[in-house]
């Protein structure tokens, strides 16, 4: 009994005498955590500097300044574990991760799959933080691209987070790339019109709309011959921003009426003809003819 008690005493001794042999080196890990978190920020800080300096694209300095922050604790916590664990090599943590990565990516693929979308985003610049972009169903101004999503600020003020595997994968629609966009405003005149007279008047009109570019100048085309008009179509350029191209396509809609009224040229209403007949005499039911009684008269004889 005496030895029981002694083999267990033993045990609990040499435990805590590990325990207390452990404890400086936990508490430096513990130390080393907390100065990476302060070196992490000085690294971002350090990064957001340079890359201001050589880098003109504002998506390539966030890819540095990410960078810099994920590479700054990825080493403060691995020198934290070999000191923490004395036991424990740089080359053990290589092999544990390299095991552990494929049970990760299983688990966490759709957030890899993001992180690398986010990286190639970042790299490939399809946009730019600022373009006015339409990806899927979202339409609005690119606010910030991170490793993992991009966001989004829609014309309604309403912010959009969408993956980055989406947006890598979907079409995406950049309004902004160019710096000037195009618009095409169809007009109706009425059939009486004379095309040229009113070809010319929309040509001088849409040319004296302040916003409307002269490079490349403003077209008039004829497109169509509809139900109740004759169909143009005002093609000119103006800046690439929403707000400018929605503000000038109002100008030039109250400009363009102003002009036609001015000249009684009609923006016709859609005409619509109705027939009225007798159902009685052009009913489908009753024979052509219209022999209907007599000759159910002739049958009940």
């Amino acid at each position: 009994m005496n030895d029981i008690i002694q083999t267990v005493y033993n045990s609990v001794q040499d435990l805590v005498g590990s325990g207390v042999k452990v404890i400086p080196a936990v508490l430096i890990a513990l130390v080393i955590i907390f100065l990476t978190r302060y070196a992490a920020e000085f690294t971002q800080n350090l990064s957001n500097q340079i890359g201001k300096r050589t880098l003109q694209s504002k998506s390539l300095q966030l890819l540095l300044s990410k960078t810099a922050l994920v590479l700054t604790w990825v080493i403060g916590v691995t020198l934290a574990c070999v000191i923490a664990f004395p036991g424990l090599r740089l080359g053990d943590i290589i092999a544990t991760l390299g095991l552990g990565s494929v049970a990760v990516g299983f688990a966490f693929q759709d957030i890899f799959k993001n992180f690398l979308a986010g990286v190639l985003i970042l790299l490939q610049e399809p946009f730019r933080i600022g373009d006015q972009v339409i990806i899927e169903n979202y339409e609005g101004t690119v606010e910030q691209i991170d490793i993992r999503t991009t966001k989004i600020k829609t014309y309604k003020g309403e912010k959009v987070i969408l993956p980055n595997a989406t947006v890598f994968t979907s079409a995406v629609q950049v309004r902004t790339a160019y710096g000037k966009r195009r618009t095409d405003l169809a007009v109706g005149v009425d059939y009486n019109t004379p095309l040229s007279q009113a070809s010319d008047i929309l040509q001088k009109i849409i040319g004296q709309i302040e916003g409307v570019l002269s490079d490349p100048a403003p077209e008039i085309d004829l497109v169509n011959f509809n139900d109740s008009s004759i169909d143009f179509l005002v093609r000119y350029w103006t800046a690439a921003e929403q707000k400018d191209v929605r503000r000038i396509q109002t100008k030039a809609i109250l400009a363009i009426k102003k002009a036609l009224d001015d000249a009684d040229i009609s923006i016709p209403y859609p005409i619509r003809t109705l027939y009225f007949y007798d159902q009685d005499k052009y009913s489908d039911y009753l024979p052509a003819n219209g022999n209907q009684k007599e000759s159910s008269a002739g049958e009940q004889s």
